[in-house]
């Protein structure tokens, strides 16, 4: 009887999102039925390309190869492309380890190898859940340090992996050590833990945020279905804390490439106080050619929200360009000519307007 209460003393112990996370698909065994006709293949994959799954977000999966599904199971199509494991050249951008510093002002550092799950479509796919993820103190701090030595960095990205899947204390010493460096303004936070695992949310992860604002959240959510009651309780928690919060999704062939999909999503994202903030053309990277979509679809995308919904719930569609170009966004023809100071322009019902510059 003892030892009965010593195993529940524990259990309570332990924050329940521990216990979701310890219970992740890493294995074509901890599947569910739904995935049976294709485990031959995603052993195959997994080989390459570490799959995690917890249960929270398996359990939003309605049914084969719905929106969920093509974002966490993995595909035979990651092994059949071409493309480069790192498009955007962060390596080549990596003063040290770990610190990506591609713009004047800002730099995005990795304090997490560590994801709640695995997107099938990763931008770090050639190293997340692998041995060279692995973030050691000693890099991090070098990346500190490298902050510290250039007085033009205002603003720095906390990034991985996903920086919430650190324990409460880890974050908070990384936030210390940067709040000490007084040219830094901002602190951001990239997670998609409100979204994949959001009971990892808390009271004391909120608390402790807060205590080095000011902190910025960008998440992210990319179909309706992703946003549940434990998602939204998640993203209000961290508002009443005072962070402000933007989603950053990516567009995805099959899974949110339909403007009604993607009008839904915005507006559902804005009623849980989250700011739509960027729409991502898919990256060319090595595994994830099944997931690209043509531009023209993210423009017709842009263009059924803009007008027909709030312009607060309208997110910048953009490429990160190839080669470490940063990102450029882009936007449909809404200025026709422009010539002698006269402006033709077109409206979201496709009328023309003038305006005459000063």
């Amino acid at each position: 009887m003892n030892k009965e209460k010593e195993l529940i003393s524990l259990q309570i112990q332990v924050p329940e999102w521990k216990r979701i996370l310890e219970k992740s698909a890493t294995a074509i065994e901890d599947l569910p039925k739904i995935c049976e006709t294709e485990l031959n293949q995603i052993s195959d994959v997994i080989k390459t390309y570490p799959m995690r799954i917890n249960p929270y977000y398996l359990s939003l999966i309605k049914e084969k190869n719905d929106a969920v599904y093509r974002q966490c199971i993995p595909s035979a199509q990651e092994l059949k492309d071409n493309l480069q494991p790192d498009p955007l050249a962060e390596e080549k951008n990596s003063p040290v380890s770990g610190l990506v510093h591609r713009y004047p002002d800002r730099v995005l550092l990795t304090v997490s190898n560590k994801c709640a799950m695995y997107c099938r479509f990763c931008t770090r796919k050639r190293k997340v859940g692998t041995e060279k993820m692995i973030m050691t103190k000693k890099q991090i701090l070098a990346g500190i340090d490298y902050i510290e030595d250039h007085p033009e960095v205002r603003d720095v990205i906390l990034s991985g992996g996903d920086p919430l899947m650190l324990e409460d204390n880890e974050i908070e010493w990384v936030l210390k050590k940067l709040r000490e460096i007084k040219h830094v303004e901002i602190i951001r936070i990239g997670t998609r833990i409100p979204c994949s695992l959001p009971q990892r949310i808390t009271p004391e992860l909120c608390s402790m945020l807060k205590k080095y604002h000011p902190v910025y959240i960008n998440t992210h959510f990319n179909h309706p279905d992703e946003i549940t009651e434990e998602a939204k309780n998640a993203c209000s928690m961290l508002a009443d804390a005072g962070i402000p919060l933007g989603n950053q999704s990516v567009l995805l062939k099959e899974i949110n490439d339909d403007p009604a999909i993607m009008k839904k999503l915005v507006q559902k994202l804005l009623t849980i106080r989250v700011k739509p903030y960027y729409i991502y053309q898919a990256d060319l990277v090595k595994g994830t050619n099944h997931f690209r979509t043509k531009v023209s679809k993210g423009i017709e995308i842009i263009k059924n929200l803009r007008g027909f919904t709030s312009g607060l719930a309208i997110p910048h569609y953009v490429i990160d360009s190839p080669d470490g170009g940063g990102k450029i966004p882009l936007l449909p023809e809404y200025l026709k000519k422009y010539r002698w100071g006269k402006l033709t322009l077109r409206n979201y019902k496709d009328e023309e307007r003038v305006y005459i510059d000063p």
